[in-house]
């Protein structure tokens, strides 16, 4: 009989993967309480010693596994597992138990790290909870190798679907690299690093589908639709031939769209629209040229800051700035300063999110306010990279005209500053606001009059608009696109932007919805920003519409 298991999926232009499952790691590690004889004691140590050792060359290997074009990030992230390995907070105090108090190996490690968790734990510092997440994936590598447990480079997954509790971005490179065709994951958000990863992969992923490591056995028959979020266990042959169509369609329409590239964005009455892309990482530029964006529509910056030990200087961010300048060949290019907190965190800033409510906190515009020398980093590399480009710099979170005042005082003051220092700036670079609260929307007007452009984040409007956490399964439901407030809320943003003459956009996850775009286009939205692997999907709908027809249809609407 065929199981079906439900999750978050990932689609992308391949939704569909059909394989033998292969489980990584399984169920989550239980360690038992263990004590050694007394001349066991070195023995042990020198066996905890070896797997840390052998856990070092490991992520040593897959660092060197890794492809020279794999995010910056990434490989941070492996080295800040690496600096992890070599914390006398680890890897000491087993040692210390183990000759102490005669502890086996796995059970002093296991302590320890019980011992930390219970330090974040009380710290409540956002922060460090998500250290905590770093700590479990270090003290599981070293846990796999005591008690000889397979690894994800050790595991042939080659045309695998691969199910896991979690799967780490670096292991969701190494898996890909290594032929997985999908992901299933039982925990995990579908704005998790590992999630953006998987998209820009293009691997079929589901999230979050509870209990997949017990349902799911080594070499069971699995089929990923990732479309509708569901995994299908053991399906009949019938089954298995209708989505194997499927997967061979997809694979079809995937090679048909790539002719797309070079057409344009336009309705079959002639009104153009225009496709960009948001990027996540300087690397990303090679996803958005590939299928033709017209520019990038929202550069998120944040991650320049996650995953490493020392804030980014001002020089780190200019060169990252130029990569994208100089890739996207004189496009327009939109860089939002950092927004930091609630769902990121950086180190050195633990108290951006640390409120009960972090979406609620300090975060983004607030945080670069309260911490103007970090700001005036990030504002001096925009400008600098102004010089060589189309550069627009946007400022996310805004609630406040004294916000938006304060802000283009501090890029003026920037502007000048550098002027003075003989450094080349667009002294004219637009400045755009990310209408992305209810109370910025419901002042559209006066943020379109103070700023020379407006885009529509609309992840966060919804959020906030209909107080619904998105990635809260228990609500999940309620999270509606198309409620009549939310309407009502896009329809006043775009109606201010074109009374002030200002360009207005949207730029986030709706904008590239296929069931969204026709009612947007009516609407009068005539700039879209969207995940790269999602634009020639759009373009080719886009080609397919009647602008008149929908402009009709879309005034009918109360």
């Amino acid at each position: 009989m065929t199981l079906a298991i439900c999750g978050t999926g990932l689609a992308g232009s391949i939704n569909t993967a059909i394989g033998n499952a292969i489980l990584l790691g399984g169920e989550a590690l239980h360690i038992e309480p263990a004590i050694i004889p007394a001349n066991a004691v070195e023995h042990e140590v020198e066996r905890f010693q070896q797997a840390v050792a052998q856990a070092v060359q490991q992520l040593h290997d897959i660092r060197h596994q890794i492809p020279a074009d794999t995010p910056s990030d990434i490989l941070e992230f492996i080295d800040t597992h690496l600096l992890m390995l070599q914390d006398k907070a680890i890897i000491e105090a087993p040692v210390n138990s183990i000759r102490d108090e005669g502890c086996s190996a796995e059970w002093a490690l296991q302590l320890r790290r019980n011992q930390l968790v219970r330090v974040f734990d009380e710290m409540e510092d956002p922060y460090l909870r998500t250290r905590k997440d770093d700590l479990d994936h270090v003290v599981n590598r070293i846990q796999q190798i005591l008690l000889d447990r397979p690894i994800p480079e050790a595991l042939d997954v080659s045309s695998r679907i691969v199910v896991a509790r979690e799967i780490t971005p670096a292991d969701a490179i190494l898996l890909h690299n290594q032929g997985a065709c999908g992901l299933i994951t039982e925990y995990g958000s579908p704005m998790s690093h590992t999630a953006i990863l998987a998209r820009s992969l293009g691997i079929p992923t589901i999230m979050g589908a509870h209990n997949a490591s017990r349902t799911i056995h080594d070499h069971d028959s699995v089929v990923i639709d990732a479309l509708n979020g569901i995994a299908l266990v053991d399906c009949d042959q019938p089954s298995i031939q209708f989505f194997r169509q499927r997967l061979a369609s997809e694979k079809a329409h995937k090679q048909a769209l790539k002719t797309l590239k070079h057409t344009v964005a336009e309705t079959r009455d002639g009104h153009k629209l225009r496709l960009l892309a948001n990027i996540e990482l300087p690397e990303d530029v090679s996803l958005a040229s590939d299928v033709g964006a017209e520019g990038i529509g929202l550069y998120r910056t944040e991650f320049l800051y996650m995953n490493r030990q020392s804030l980014p200087t001002e020089n780190e961010h200019f060169q990252a700035y130029m990569q994208v300048v100089q890739g996207m060949q004189d496009t327009q290019i939109t860089i939002r300063t950092l927004d930091l907190g609630a769902d990121k965190q950086c180190e050195h800033y633990p108290e951006a999110g640390c409120s009960p409510n972090p979406a609620l906190g300090l975060r983004a515009i607030r945080l670069c306010l309260k911490e103007t020398g970090l700001f005036r980093i990030q504002l001096r590399a925009i400008l600098r990279a102004s010089a060589f480009g189309q550069v627009r710099l946007m400022i996310p979170m805004l609630t406040n005209l004294w916000e938006a005042e304060h802000a283009r005082a501090l890029i003026d003051d920037e502007i000048h500053n550098l002027q003075l220092s003989g450094i080349s700036v667009d002294q004219q670079i637009p400045v755009g606001a990310m209408i992305e609260t209810p109370a910025a929307a419901l002042m559209a007007d006066s943020f379109a009059d103070k700023f020379d452009f407006l885009s529509i984040g609309t992840n966060d409007l919804i959020q906030y608009t209909l107080a619904v956490d998105r990635a809260d399964d228990s609500v999940a439901h309620l999270y509606d696109p198309l409620h009549p407030a939310v309407l009502m809320l896009i329809r006043g943003i775009i109606k201010a932007a074109e009374q002030h003459d200002k360009p207005v956009s949207m730029c986030g996850e709706m904008a590239g919805d296929p069931e969204y775009i026709p009612l947007l286009t009516g609407m009068g939205l005539s700039e879209f920003s969207m995940h790269p692997g999602s634009l020639l999907e759009a373009k080719q709908l886009i080609q397919q519409l009647d602008y008149q027809q929908l402009r009709q249809q879309a005034n009918t609407l109360s």
